[in-house]
């Protein structure tokens, strides 16, 4: 069966396996990132319950260097993972942008209809993205909205962000 068009691969149904993969890499990142975390917050209980045990016993000659120590590298951690789950978001959706501005440019200039049915799909993947991570990609709203979703961007693929917005307030 032939493609509808030179870029209808990106989008393609036939190619499930494709979304299946993005979306459980978003998850693993999720994951790794929510298992820094827990180590992080589990770290600072732990210091905490060091210091009321301290103050109880009145014991000032102990020392929390270690665990100051382990949780000042997790708290590296935590932001570098954060770091690269916001990066793979915005190459996640700097593609998105890529290849439906192109199929519009190609429509524009071709004089043929922009919604196709290949143009509905890929918005509706990019809707999916937003829906299904929308505790994630929440975190990252400033960055998005600053760097990809900007007023330049064609308002096709701007309204999908606008909407996404529109249901985060």
């Amino acid at each position: 069966m032939e493609a509808p068009g030179p870029d209808a691969g990106s989008c393609n149904q036939e190619r499930l396996y494709i979304w299946e993969t993005l979306h459980s890499t978003i998850r693993k990142m999720s994951k790794h990132v929510q298992k820094i975390q827990k180590e992080l917050e589990d770290s600072k209980q732990r210091l905490a319950k060091q210091h009321k045990r301290r103050d109880n016993d009145d014991d000032s000659g102990r020392e929390d260097g270690p665990l100051e120590e382990q949780i000042e590298r997790l708290q590296e951690k935590v932001e570098s993972a954060q770091s690269e789950q916001k990066n793979l978001f915005l190459v996640i959706f700097q593609r998105f942008i890529m290849i439906l501005t192109e199929h519009l440019v190609r429509c524009e200039t071709g004089g043929i209809d922009v919604i196709t049915p290949w143009y509905k799909n890929c918005i509706e993947r990019l809707q999916q993205i937003f829906l299904l991570h929308h505790q994630i990609i929440q975190q990252y709203m400033v960055t998005l909205e600053n760097l990809l979703f900007t007023g330049e961007l064609d308002h096709h693929i701007l309204t999908v962000f606008q909407q996404f917005c529109a249901l985060q307030a």
